[in-house]
């Protein structure tokens, strides 16, 4: 299982890569660097003890892998409706709650990045015909649209929270 774990970390990393920025001031403008890490207790020497985040080379079922996400403008005009696209890996499940991104409008997909909307508009039909409410189970990808312009030579982080299964 340790083996599948690993690839299964290293197939999101490839997918995260991928992800693009558009609205830019042409393709490539927009740089993406992407690192995924866990939470380990360390004790320090002073003998507390200290949350660190590591390299998540290996992880499990039931591990929680921290992806951030970094954008850089290398191009060399201002970047208008710059988006951050990260699609979530079939073996991993959305934490609820832990996308973060500083100036950012957040939206969520459930059928595969066709269509993106804020988490409390979107609807999924269950095996029933019956519509409801997505919960974070439903989500396929995680969108960040800047809510500025992003100057040339400008950076910034997102980030979200995902649960090997």
């Amino acid at each position: 299982m340790r083996r599948s774990a690993v690839a299964v970390v290293l197939g999101v990393l490839v997918l995260a890569l991928a992800a693009g920025a558009a609205g830019s001031e042409k393709p490539g403008s927009i740089k993406l660097r992407v690192i995924a890490e866990t939470e380990e207790e360390i004790t320090t020497p002073t003998g507390e003890t200290e949350t660190v985040r590591v390299e998540a080379a290996t992880v499990v079922p039931g591990d929680e892998v921290i992806y951030t996400i970094f954008y850089t403008n290398v191009g060399e005009r201002p970047a208008d409706n710059v988006r951050v696209t990260n699609p979530i890996p079939e073996h991993l499940l959305y934490v609820d709650g832990s996308a973060a991104g500083d100036g950012t409008t957040l939206t969520f997909s459930v059928d595969g990045g066709n269509t993106y909307a804020d988490a409390a508009d979107i609807t999924v039909r269950d095996e029933h015909g019956q519509t409801r409410t997505a919960t974070a189970t439903d989500y396929t990808h995680i969108r960040w649209t800047l809510d500025r312009t992003l100057g040339s030579g400008e950076e910034g982080h997102v980030s979200f929270v995902a649960q090997l299964m």
